[in-house]
């Protein structure tokens, strides 16, 4: 009796479904280590992350600025919209099977504004730490 050879076969992936795309920079420790934390718990087939440290040519066809990304996340869902910063964040970390729903909140109007402008002042004041420190 041989082995079914569709039961072991690997799953087909439809290349026709879009995932996310997410930009950010590994030079900066803190933005490595929550992305780091973010790849763990996210499946590879629903987000490519890019580094941006490594593989700036990959901003020109979106017509990003290295230093835009350097200092916001980035990220292209899977309908093909651009989001920056906090909104980037919240759909990055709602891929998350189990833990996405916390930041789930962040998503109304109040919240969200508020969220927007705490990420700004965070991302900049951490922005310019990094360059202080030479993380480039």
């Amino acid at each position: 009796m041989s082995a079914d050879p569709i039961a072991s076969a690997p799953p087909v992936v439809d290349p026709a479904v879009r995932h996310h795309t997410v930009y950010y920079n590994s030079a900066c420790p803190v933005c490595d280590a929550g992305v780091c934390a973010m790849r763990a718990r996210i499946s590879e087939r629903d987000v490519e992350w890019v580094d941006v440290h490594r593989h700036p040519e990959r901003l020109a066809a979106l017509g990003l600025d290295l230093e835009s990304v350097r200092e916001r996340l980035h990220l292209v869902d899977a309908d093909g919209r651009l989001q920056v910063g906090a909104t980037a964040l919240v759909t990055t970390w709602s891929l998350q099977p189990r833990w996405g729903w916390l930041l789930k909140p962040l998503r109304l109007p109040g919240l969200r504004t508020l969220s927007s402008w705490a990420y700004i002042v965070f991302a900049r004041v951490l922005y310019r730490w990094n360059r202080s420190q030479g993380h480039w």
